[in-house]
């Protein structure tokens, strides 16, 4: 997708609703060179970069009546959900409109039940009853996708091969199941599954393995991040940062898979060379069913 593509569907001021990280940050930039001026809904608690340069306000993670206000006052049409979310928002962080209560009974009962998923898909619904349309970040950000094959010098080996088939039959079953994205295979074996903790955390635990000598040495391994099956691409599509190469080396791992055009890679220049540096490959597959292509 071309950012002109992206440019089209934009209706209305642009928002960004911004969580952890440098990712809405990136975003924000790539829709100033749209020729748009982003407002920024800073999410308490959860953004952490500085947003001296734009518009925005600070808002609770659930308060859905001052993103409605908020958005009626400054003309805003469309929104993009980007950043990472720490704590999962309680019932009693919640701040519906009425609209909202009228649209959807079931309200209450998704937000302290469902999982990331479904409650990532409820509450793009819940936006656009307010009047708001929800974006991807790759309509605004379309070179963050991941292309297809190496991104580097260093291409997977065949030994890799085998473990990116098996950590994306697991990373798959983990996905069908609402709970992550993520999976590492060392020879050919699932050692590791992405949880609540999130990607990073996984990555420790498979250095602590190799540590406490649970792992063998003379088999390097590979990490996994593909989308859930469904996944509602206008929310948490699977990213990688320089960090998590920089985790993965930590791990032992050889290098990183990721799913090509359906994934994020943040700031692909210090990826890049931070895996060429290390010796890790980052590469973009095309997951099907048993069969992986590079």
């Amino acid at each position: 997708m071309s950012a002109a593509s992206g440019a089209p569907e934009i209706s209305g001021r642009l928002s960004i609703l911004a969580g952890k990280g440098q990712f809405p940050l990136l975003v924000a930039h790539a829709a100033r060179k749209l020729g748009h001026d982003p407002f920024i809904f800073r999410i308490e608690g959860e953004a952490d970069q500085d947003w001296s340069g734009f518009s925005s306000t600070q808002i609770s993670i659930a308060d859905l009546s001052g993103f409605s206000a908020t958005a009626r006052r400054e003309g805003i049409g469309s929104v993009v959900l980007a950043g990472g979310i720490g704590r999962r928002p309680e019932i009693t962080d919640l701040r519906p409109t009425w609209s909202s209560l009228f649209a959807f009974p079931t309200f209450l009962g998704v937000f302290a039940s469902a999982g990331d998923d479904k409650l990532l898909r409820f509450a793009i619904k819940v936006l656009e009853n307010e009047g708001v349309r929800v974006l991807a970040a790759q309509q605004v950000a379309p070179e963050l996708l991941c292309n297809s094959g190496p991104l580097g010098r260093i291409k997977p080996g065949k030994a890799d091969l085998k473990d990116i088939i098996a950590a994306s039959s697991a990373a798959l079953a983990l996905g069908g199941l609402d709970v992550g994205q993520g999976a590492v295979s060392v020879g050919g074996r699932v050692v590791a599954l992405e949880g609540l903790e999130g990607t990073d955390a996984m990555l420790e635990r498979v250095a602590g393995l190799r540590t406490s000598q649970r792992l063998s040495l003379r088999n390097a391994g590979v990490l996994v991040k593909l989308c859930k099956p469904d996944q509602d691409e206008r929310a948490d599509l699977p990213s990688i940062g320089a960090r998590t190469v920089i985790k993965a080396h930590a791990a032992g791992l050889a290098g990183i898979a990721v799913e090509a055009g359906r994934a994020l890679v943040l700031e692909r220049e210090r990826v890049v060379a931070e895996a060429d540096r290390l010796g890790l490959f980052v590469t973009g597959i095309t997951p099907r069913q048993e069969k992986v292509s590079l």
